[in-house]
Order: C-alpha cells, then sequence, then structure tokens
C-alpha cells in the first residue's frame, strides 16, 4: 500500500484543532493512529460467524421458486405435489402474504419480496419451500407447478421510454411533470435543477461540446450472498439472525411486508461479507418468517450466487445527454444535461440523485439538468456506493476532459479554475459549506505521479467525483466497567471498519487506551434505533453519538470524583483519562480507580445518546491513472493509479486508504469490464463471477492513495464520510485516459476489449 498524506488545511474539526493529516498529529492522542482492528484476528482465523454459519435445532432450508419470465401474468401456483414429498414441512405464495396496497413504496416493497398477481423480472421470487435438508427443499420447489400468460417486456431505456412501449405498471403516473399525465408509463419521475439561462450560458461560450453517454447495470460484487435463519415461536415472535447493513431496517421492512408490528420482531446482526449499498434492503427474511410460522422450526434461507445476481438490486444503467460551453479561458459558462436511469421493475430515485451530483464539482452560473426515472423488466435497482453519481461523472468529465483539450489547458488547472468554494450555490439548491475540493486536486496536481512524464504508449486520464454524504439517525451507548475498561455499543453494522473508528474516538475522548475498549454491534434489543449503514453516516452520525455519550461519561467521572474527595463538580477536570482536583490538594483518579469503587459514589457508569445527525460534510475525490491499450486485442490495462480524497479528518487512516482503494477498483471494474448482459429473451446469461468479470489483484498495479484532510466543523472530530465518493472518478478517468493512448474517445461502458477493439477499428 503506498500512501502520501497531504498536510492538514486551515480548517478545524470542531473543538479549534487542525485536522492531523493522517499520522496521529494535530494534538489528538488515539484519533488519527493505526492500532490492529478488534475483529481483525477473528476473521483472519475465520472464527467470525455469518448469517450462513448458523444452525439451530429443527433447523429447516428454504428454497425460493423464481420466475423465468421477464413479463407474465400468474395463472395459478400448484403446489399440491411439493407439499407431499419426503422432508417438506411448509410451503408459502403470494397468497399467503398480507395484501399490497394499489401502489407507493409499500407495495414495491412487498412485490419485490414475493410476485402477487404478475412476476416483473426473471428471478422474481414466486413460492417458497421449507424442507429438512437442502436438496429436499430444492426437489419441493421444482415440484411447483406455476402457469404464466406471458406479457410483453422491456429491458432498456430507449425502448421502454418509447411512445408504443408495454407499461409495466398500470397505475404509473410520471411525478414531476405540470399537468401530471393522466396516461400510466414506464418513466416513473421527472427531476429539474435549473438556474440562470443556459441559452444566454451558450452564447457567452467560445466552443460547445455536445455528447451521449451511456453506462450498463453493475453488481455490487459482495462476496457474501444474502442469508437469514429466521426462528418464529408459538407466540408469534421472530428471531432473525441475517447479514445486512442494517437490522433495524430488516427489522422495520419485515414487519411491513408480514403486516406485523415491529415489537414482534427482533433482529440480531450477523457479520457482513460484503454489502456496498446492496444489502440497505431486504430480499428473503419475510419469506423464511412466514414458512417459520407455518412449519413452527426455523428456516435457513442461502441466495445462490445466480438467484443474487438474477433477483437483487444492481446498480443501475444510464443514458446522459450533456451538452457544455466554455470560453477559451477555460471557464466553463453553462452545462445542460439529460439523464435517464433504469430503475429495475419498481420505482426509485437514481435520476434525482444523478442530476445532484452531475455538474457539481464545478460552479456555473448557468444550468439545466433534468432526469428521467424509468421502469423495465429487470430487477429493482438499490445502492452502489455513491448511487448514481459514477455515471454522471463519466458524462461531465469526459465532457471536461475534452474542453481542457480544445482549451489547451491543463485538466486539473481547469478544473481548479471552476472550483467551487464555501458559500458556493450548489447545483442542487443550498449553499457549499467548507468543502476539500480544491485541496484534492492540487494534491494531484503536485503528486509524484501527476508530476511524472506519461510512459510512452500510454494515456493519462484525470477526473473529479462527488458525493453528498448523509447523517440520519443513530445511537450508542457506552459503559465502564469494574476493571477500567469501557463497552461501546452501536447499531452500525461495521461494513468498513466503524468499530474501530468508534473505539478511537471514545477512546479520545475519554483518554482510555483504544485496546482497553470493546466495541459491539448490539441487537435491536440492546441499543437504541439507528438508520442503516449507508450514505458514508456510520462513523460521521454513530460516532457522533459513541462521542455524546462519552462526553455524558466524562460528567458523571467528574461528579463520581467530586464525592470522592467531598468538593464541588467545578473543581474536578477531566484530563488524560484522570479526574484532576483543580486545586491540587487531592492524587488524580484514573478511570479503573473510579469504576472500582462505583459501588460506593451511585451504582455502575454508562451513558446512552440518540441523535439525528446533521452537517454531514459533502465528500470530493480526484483521481489520476496511466493506462495502455493493447491495439490487437483492444485489453486496457491499468498501469499506475492515484488517488486524492478528503477525509475531513481520518479517524483511522489504514480503513480510510482502504475504503479509497476499495472505491477505484469497484471503480476501474464498472469501466473496464462489468455489465449485466441480458438475452433478447429477457434471461440474465451472466449470473456468476466466472462471466461477470470483476477485477482481481493481478489485474491491477498498487493504488496510491493521498488522505486530504479539510475537517468537517459539523462533526466533534472533523469526519467526513468516506466509504462512497472514491467509486465516482474511475469512470471518466478511464475513459479519459484510454482517449489519451488511443486518440478515441469512447462514450459507452464499459470499456471491454470487444468495445475498445471496435472503436479502434472504426477509426482506423
Amino acid at each position: 500500500m503506498s500512501t502520501t498524506e497531504a498536510p492538514a488545511s486551515s480548517g478545524t474539526n470542531g473543538n479549534g484543532t487542525a485536522g492531523n493529516g493522517g499520522n496521529g498529529t494535530g494534538g489528538y492522542r488515539w484519533v488519527g493512529t493505526r492500532p490492529v482492528r478488534h475483529d481483525g484476528l477473528e476473521k483472519v482465523a475465520g472464527k467470525a460467524r455469518y448469517a450462513a454459519d448458523l444452525i439451530l435445532p429443527g433447523m429447516l432450508h428454504g428454497h425460493i421458486v423464481r420466475s423465468p419470465h421477464p413479463h407474465a401474468r400468474i395463472v395459478s401456483v400448484d403446489t399440491s405435489k411439493a407439499e407431499a414429498m419426503p422432508g417438506v414441512k411448509a410451503v408459502v405464495t403470494g397468497a399467503d402474504f398480507p395484501e399490497a396496497p394499489p401502489k407507493g413504496a409499500t407495495r414495491n416493497l412487498m412485490c419485490t419480496i414475493i410476485a402477487r398477481d404478475k412476476v416483473l423480472y426473471t428471478g422474481h421470487a414466486v413460492a417458497a419451500v421449507a424442507a429438512s435438508t437442502r436438496r429436499e427443499a430444492k426437489a419441493a420447489a421444482e415440484a411447483i407447478e406455476v402457469t404464466y400468460e406471458l406479457l410483453p417486456y422491456v429491458l432498456n431505456i430507449a425502448d421502454a421510454m418509447a411512445d408504443d412501449a408495454p407499461v409495466l405498471h398500470d397505475n404509473l403516473l410520471t411525478r414531476g411533470v405540470d399537468p401530471r399525465p393522466t396516461e400510466p408509463s414506464n418513466i416513473a419521475a421527472r427531476t429539474v435543477y435549473e438556474r440562470g439561462d443556459v441559452e444566454q450560458g451558450f452564447a457567452e461560450a467560445d466552443i460547445v461540446i455536445e455528447r451521449e453517454f451511456s453506462t450498463q447495470a453493475v453488481h455490487q460484487g459482495y462476496i457474501e450472498p444474502h442469508a437469514c435463519v429466521v426462528d418464529c415461536d408459538q407466540e408469534g415472535k421472530a428471531v432473525i439472525w441475517c447479514s445486512s447493513q442494517g437490522h433495524f431496517m430488516v427489522r422495520s421492512s419485515t414487519a411491513t411486508v408480514l403486516g406485523w408490528d415491529t415489537s414482534r420482531i427482533k433482529v440480531i446482526p450477523a457479520e457482513i461479507g460484503g454489502g456496498f449499498g446492496g444489502k440497505t434492503t431486504i430480499y428473503i427474511e419475510p419469506v423464511a418468517a412466514l414458512l417459520s410460522t407455518k412449519a413452527g422450526r426455523p428456516v435457513k434461507i442461502v441466495m445462490s450466487r445466480e438467484d443474487v445476481f438474477r433477483a437483487t438490486g444492481p446498480a443501475p444503467g444510464s443514458i446522459i445527454k450533456m451538452k457544455v460551453g466554455a470560453r477559451n479561458d477555460g471557464t466553463i459558462t453553462t452545462a445542460k444535461a439529460w439523464l435517464a436511469y433504469e430503475n429495475g421493475a419498481f420505482q426509485g430515485i437514481a435520476a434525482m440523485l444523478g442530476c445532484m451530483c452531475v455538474v457539481s464539482p464545478y460552479t456555473l452560473d448557468h444550468l439545466y439538468v433534468e432526469g428521467y426515472d424509468v421502469v423495465l423488466n429487470r430487477p429493482v435497482n438499490v445502492a452502489y456506493r455513491a448511487p448514481s453519481a459514477p455515471a454522471a461523472a463519466f458524462a461531465m468529465d469526459s465532457v471536461v476532459d475534452e474542453i481542457a483539450q480544445r482549451v489547451g489547458m491543463d485538466p486539473i488547472d481547469l478544473r481548479l479554475h471552476n472550483c467551487p468554494s464555501q458559500g458556493d450555490p450548489t447545483p442542487y439548491g443550498p449553499k457549499w459549506p467548507l468543502i476539500g475540493l480544491r485541496e484534492c486536486l492540487e494534491a494531484i496536481r503536485d503528486s509524484d505521479h501527476y508530476q511524472s512524464e506519461v510512459p510512452a504508449g500510454q494515456g493519462r486520464g484525470v477526473a473529479s467525483g462527488f458525493w453528498f454524504n448523509i447523517g440520519e439517525a443513530s445511537s450508542a451507548t457506552v459503559n465502564l466497567n469494574e476493571n477500567g475498561t469501557a463497552t461501546v455499543i452501536t447499531g452500525s453494522p461495521d461494513i468498513g471498519g466503524s468499530r474501530a473508528s468508534m473505539a478511537l474516538m471514545a477512546a479520545e475522548e475519554l483518554g482510555l487506551d483504544v485496546h482497553l475498549i470493546q466495541p459491539v454491534v448490539g441487537d435491536t434489543e440492546v441499543v437504541g434505533f439507528t438508520d442503516v449503514t449507508e450514505g458514508s453516516r456510520a462513523t460521521f452520525a454513530t460516532g457522533m453519538a459513541v462521542v455524546e455519550a462519552c462526553r455524558d461519561l466524562k460528567v458523571q467521572l467528574r461528579k463520581r470524583a467530586a464525592k470522592t474527595w467531598d468538593c464541588d463538580l467545578e473543581e474536578v477536570e477531566w484530563v488524560d483519562g484522570s479526574a484532576v482536583h483543580e486545586p491540587g490538594e487531592q492524587e488524580p483518579l484514573t478511570i479503573a480507580a473510579i469504576t472500582a469503587g462505583a459501588k460506593r459514589t451511585g451504582g455502575p457508569l454508562g451513558a446512552t445518546a440518540s441523535l439525528n445527525a446533521r452537517g454531514a460534510g459533502p465528500a470530493f475525490s480526484v483521481q489520476v491513472a496511466d493506462i495502455s491499450v493493447d491495439s490487437e486485442t483492444g485489453r486496457v490495462t491499468v498501469e499506475r493509479y492515484t488517488t486524492a480524497q478528503d477525509a475531513g479528518t481520518a479517524i483511522h487512516p489504514s480503513y480510510v486508504e482502504g475504503q479509497m482503494q476499495g472505491g477505484v477498483v469497484q471503480g476501474i471494474g464498472w469501466a473496464l469490464n462489468e455489465e449485466y448482459i441480458y438475452s433478447s429473451d429477457g434471461t440474465l446469461e451472466n449470473p456468476g463471477f466466472l462471466d461477470y468479470r470483476v477485477p482481481v489483484a493481478s489485474d491491477l498495479p498498487m493504488i496510491e492513495t493521498i488522505i486530504v484532510e479539510v475537517p468537517n466543523p459539523s462533526h466533534p472530530y472533523g469526519v467526513r464520510g468516506v466509504g462512497e465518493v472514491g467509486i465516482v472518478p474511475p469512470l471518466p478517468v478511464m475513459a479519459n485516459a484510454v482517449a489519451g493512448a488511443t486518440g478515441v474517445r469512447i462514450s459507452d461502458l464499459p470499456l471491454s476489449p470487444p468495445r475498445v477493439l471496435a472503436a479502434l477499428l472504426a477509426e482506423s
């Protein structure tokens, strides 16, 4: 791992100290250091427990029947043969679930879990079986007879938006259009952001570039498939063990699908083997719960890899049209963007997110951004690290690169010339708070990589990326043990090192050695409500709750010391993990000394904090790559890659670097190889890692990282989420680098060997 740490900016992290540059300085003892992760040994030793590892007495195995058709009406479902087969204990169909409302998010969720009147994509769940063994369950599922009435289908955006397209939902009227349409269509929603006068902006421009781009649906690529075990007792209560990005979400969503009160459900989080946004929703938990209820025994369901690809949410494909004007001095005067995103079978917000992100790394007087969410006969799309932003950046930053070439300007200098600053308006409304885009651009500009000559025969690409990050609700409880150690309990599943981050912030606040703190992810009955680990929010929002709880604890510790010393609270300060008597008449009391006598001074010491975090700092990343292209095969090889990203304050720099590198690798895969390939009959042809090509270590150089720290003033330690924005720039970085190496600009992803070779041959 190659790492460079950029100097901290002059921003502060909320307590008056400058960012620490990721190297443990800046007045912090623990924040910014790199302790071994608390859960590391269990994971490398294979002792960590995932949902599929759980085996309960009397447990049954579930298997789900899925549609072979992309669009069909369900005429009948005959389960009689399956029910009579050996080992079968329960069978369910859509008829066993509560009736779904006619439209809205609840219907979309309920009908994703199991089809009702019709199936909307190949892989759509239709029925399920629970049996004594996996083999018996699979055999019984294959014996269920489903009669379908085939319906016409649409598999791509252009066909779905056509006037004569077959309509998926008879009651889907486009939102965001005035007047609202009276006839249904596959266009779920229209989003518009505008400022100034784009025609005036184009008139002021010396050059205008207009291009159309497309990207394909891609999977998050998590190694662990969706899995759960559900045990429903005779009193109607259920315990769910599952791997997810949010067990409170699992509880509420399962309750919604089943029509249960959430008090009937307890969710225990297992370790998670990757999610990247793909496990922010549910697919199998309500099915297992209903099977368990009918059978009176626990039921395990583990999706096959093929089912994960066919029936869970990928990131959407897109079509984006960009028209951008600029002056000869590099000033971008105006941008007009038209974006259409796949939503899959049910409406979503992909286009709205893309509209928010498409021109955000640039300051513009005139803009018009219009987006369309489109439904089609594919699985419903879900998040994948900075949802919708990579495709938007691919379009805008490809055009910006072309502008730089046309005006003869260095691409970093052009971006610096058009860089937004604090107080400038964002494209989607509010004004920019303190942001670190300029610092990221300067870090790449000044890097050894960018300052080096482009090797002969290679091309260099650079691009910027933006993600706004979120806050949402989090809870944390911090308990002090009698020996002076601490337990930090949160409700955020650890998908990127948040256990260590929570422990480090608690250590910094309490003045306690980080190795004396045990971070725990509590179940839904142990810790207060916490939103899903998504939107780069865990270290920011849940960390804020941990800090608040620790500060409450410090007041309690001071009170205990004051009681011990028989003095006023104001005479006691908390310094470096000890209560200090300001007049100096008493020896300091450590946490261990106070907790040892806690029974005599008031009992156990603990504190809880719950909050709805505000002020999530927007995140930016700037990246550069050198690539080579094999002219005979069209294969693109990444030779060198450097990424700079604003972390606000790097709580655990190793995890920040890992998040940066992980985002880059996934973005490279998206840019070069990954795509869902459907046959003309709506069947996914590459539902597995043999045919769906993700990058492996041998495909990549070491990803060089530069941590930039412009602390977020809204967080006690200046945190900005780092888990998402890293995936945004690689798409345009790769496209720009290929254009640099070959002189051919390709506007359709992925840049796979056949596509690149075809483009090269077309130009020859």
